[in-house]
């Protein structure tokens, strides 16, 4: 990766890649797709909050009392983890846990900070919607690569390309004092 600035965090765009660099567009591309997949996370959750009508009708947006995870873990048909999913659908704590993950993660990749964080819950929620919706079963279009593992694959990269310096808050986000003592915090 090119070095583009000066400064406390100048050493965080060296990266070792044996005959490669990170051009600029590559830089910019991999901004493109930071803001855009946050967007996704973001519009996921202010949808089902205020029921835009896209994928969540106004009458069971979460602020008028309908349920984020209702709906989606009472359906799931197969796999073994069914009864798990049907007995947490809809659950205070889990409305809540998957609502601030959809926010943490949007609001993360946007402003492009605390991507490490934001990799490792996008992983995490992308896993337990694999599970839930279980493509090894008969009928699936693909068992392993589907969008759950690309989500999670482009929150890795991202993180792991400090993909939040070029068009977001990374670069001063890691220069605080607190996200140099914490590196996990970059």
């Amino acid at each position: 990766m090119t070095t583009t600035g000066h400064g406390p965090t100048t050493h965080l765009e060296q990266v070792e890649a044996p005959g490669s660099m990170l051009t600029h567009a590559a830089a910019k591309s991999l901004a493109v797709l930071r803001v855009s997949t946050g967007f996704v996370f973001l519009w996921a959750f202010f949808d089902k909050t205020f029921g835009w009508g896209y994928a969540t009708p106004a009458a069971k947006a979460w602020i008028n009392g309908g349920s984020p995870t209702k709906g989606f873990l009472s359906s799931v048909e197969v796999g073994p983890f069914q009864s798990f999913f049907h007995s947490i659908a809809g659950d205070t704590w889990t409305n809540w846990a998957f609502m601030l993950g959809l926010l943490g993660i949007g609001v993360a990749l946007t402003a492009g900070i605390g991507l490490r964080i934001a990799a490792g819950a996008l992983a995490l929620m992308m896993a337990m919607m694999w599970a839930a919706e279980w493509p090894l079963a008969s009928g699936s279009s693909n068992p392993v690569t589907d969008y759950h593992f690309i989500y999670a694959v482009v929150g890795v990269v991202l993180a792991l390309t400090y993909a939040g310096h070029t068009w977001g808050l990374g670069r001063r986000w890691a220069s605080l004092p607190l996200v140099q003592k914490n590196r996990w915090l970059i």
